[in-house]
């Protein structure tokens, strides 16, 4: 009852099965002008086939025509069942072009037909960027300038265990160094075997604290970096020789800053500073203004900007604002942040940054905007959708013979048809209640099957997300990839019948 991954929307909506072989997508070719080029489809996939064809036609110039062989689902095609349905239909044509699912050797199609045979895109509205219209050359991301402190807060609440896995954790999401979070008016004996256990482990550390005892035993244990100075400890502090983060004594004094700047210089201690980034509500556009003007006076000075006042406290979903975050920081010449992952809504923040920084990097470096470039970021929304239209669902509808239900979302409604019917809402249950009246064998197993993806298809709904039936929704760097009803029980029954053959 249920239409699995092979035999519904990549079926009537793209051009076949499964790529055959890495020398047929290298042999693509593109049409050149005045070519008379063939496109092979299915019957269902007819009417956006020619539609589509036609548009990209006219960008390249060439000729094209479609041809339908007597299979519904395009996907479903095979060289082999090809080469016994053509006749003398690619005879006359400078190449021709089979879904870009079809299973088989082409070469068999070239040489039984003396014509160029090529697989086209997987999804035939993909066309056009498939013939290098609307793509562009792949950007290196692998580039970045911002160093990322990950903190762990309140250190001294947790085991080593759990302090352990937040820093590979942090570290698996780009962090490239863990600061140690201590608790003002504690004073926290085991922070130096922390350190030293997290410095075994590869780690590179900072210590958040203005305990002198913690400091001293973090430093004697491999920290590189201490988090903050400013005039109540800058004595004792510029006499360790480790690298410290300068901060006013209060954000709205910056002059005393500098005045600890001066200090440490005296004593040739490396610092960084940090003007203190303030939530909003709380003096934020102004914080922002310290950081503009700290680099403005000071072009060389090492900045640090701990972004997490930001992150923490604004409940948004944090992506947007640590993009936001890193394309100031990438345009000041920030090359730190401090960021955490406390709050609910902040739980994947260290990686959102991670992947901010290497495309404002790409961005500001080759004056391009950040977009398509990478869809990594876009989590709630979808960076592109596509829809077949009225016409092609009406005419897919009429032409289904079988009981597979397909599924689509389009234009503030979801489809489900097969041959039995053709229904469209909002509401899943109701849906459900309609196509189920119509088939009195929808067994356990069917039922939960469309019970899944309708509700993949509200949340495609809801949000305005492109649904695929049998794929998994896309969220980003978030998505996690979902094998097909059909693939899995594909793979059991492969499974059992290894098993009893051994």
């Amino acid at each position: 009852m249920c239409c699995p991954l092979n035999d519904q929307l990549k079926k009537s909506r793209a051009w076949g099965v499964k790529n055959t072989t890495m020398t047929n997508r290298l042999s693509q070719h593109v049409p050149q002008p005045g070519e008379n080029v063939l496109f092979i489809t299915g019957r269902l996939a007819e009417g956006v086939t020619r539609r589509v064809v036609e548009q990209v036609s006219q960008q390249l110039k060439f000729e094209p025509t479609v041809h339908v062989v007597g299979i519904s689902v395009a996907a479903l095609m095979h060289v082999d069942w090809l080469l016994q349905k053509l006749s003398d239909e690619p005879h006359g044509f400078d190449c021709v072009y089979l879904p870009g699912w079809c299973q088989g050797d082409l070469s068999k199609l070239s040489e039984r037909f003396g014509v160029p045979f090529y697989l086209g895109p997987k999804d035939i509205l993909d066309l056009a960027e498939y013939f290098g219209q609307a793509s562009r050359e792949q950007p290196n991301l692998e580039q970045y300038d911002i160093e990322i402190i990950a903190e762990i807060n309140h250190a001294p609440r947790m085991s080593e265990r759990q302090i352990l896995n937040l820093s590979n954790h942090y570290r698996t999401s780009g962090a490239d160094l863990i600061d140690i979070g201590c608790i003002p008016g504690e004073s926290w004996s085991e922070v130096g075997k922390i350190v030293r256990l997290l410095r075994q482990e590869g780690f590179r550390l900072s210590i958040d604290s203005f305990d002198q005892s913690e400091v001293e035993a973090s430093i004697a244990s491999g920290a590189e970096l201490v988090l903050s100075c400013n005039s109540s400890n800058v004595e004792w502090l510029a006499n360790l020789g480790a690298e410290v983060v300068v901060i006013p004594d209060d954000p709205a004094q910056i002059e005393t800053m500098w005045e600890t700047v001066e200090k440490l210089s005296t004593k040739n201690c490396p610092f960084r500073i940090d003007p203190i980034l303030e939530p909003i509500g709380f003096g934020f556009a102004a914080s922002l203004a310290r950081y503009y003007e700290a680099r403005r006076n000071a072009p060389d000075v090492p900045i640090m900007m701990g972004i997490g006042n930001l992150t923490e406290m604004t409940e948004v979903d944090s992506a947007g604002v640590n993009a936001l975050f890193a394309a100031i920081c990438q345009e000041l010449n920030i090359f730190s942040v401090l960021a955490t992952e406390v709050i609910p809504w902040c739980q994947s923040a260290v990686k959102e940054f991670d992947l901010a920084r290497r495309l404002m990097k790409h961005a500001i470096e080759n004056q391009t905007l950040p977009k398509h470039v990478t869809s990594d970021l876009v989590m709630l929304r979808d960076p592109r959708s596509t829809e077949l239209g009225e016409t092609a669902l009406a005419a897919m509808a009429n032409g289904i013979k079988d009981t597979n239900y397909r599924i689509f979302v389009e234009r503030d409604q979801i489809h489900i048809m097969n041959r039995d019917g053709y229904w469209r809402g909002n509401d899943a249950f109701e849906l459900f209640d309609q196509f189920a009246a119509t088939n009195a064998k929808l067994d356990a197993s069917h039922a939960f099957y469309l019970g899944y993806e309708l509700s993949k298809a509200v949340t495609a709904l809801t949000l305005g997300k492109q649904y695929r039936q049998d794929q998994a929704l896309a969220w980003g760097f978030l998505t996690v990839p979902e094998a097909s009803a059909h693939e899995r029980r594909k793979a059991d029954k492969q499974s059992a019948k290894s098993q009893g053959e051994s």
